[in-house]
């Protein structure tokens, strides 16, 4: 009887660590592709190149100038 329930604790934990290892596995796959979708989208963001930054100091700079008219202060 001993070598039985020896047998039966041996095989039931054997296959509780194999659950446990095949869930951790799927999991860390899964994240995995998370952080490699949110990566993929970080470096799909378009980058402002020059022009666009002209146009916004530009942008800048004309409300600023009418903040002024606005306020009444001479340029």
């Amino acid at each position: 009887m001993n070598l039985t329930l020896t047998l039966a604790l041996a095989i039931t934990t054997l296959a509780a660590v194999a659950i446990v290892s095949v869930t951790t596995l799927a999991g860390w796959r899964g994240w995995l592709a998370l952080q490699q979708r949110l990566g993929d989208k970080a470096f799909a963001a378009p980058t402002p190149n020059a022009g666009t930054r002209i146009e916004l100091a530009d942008l800048k700079e004309r409300i600023r100038k009418l903040e002024a008219i606005a306020a009444g202060v001479e340029l």
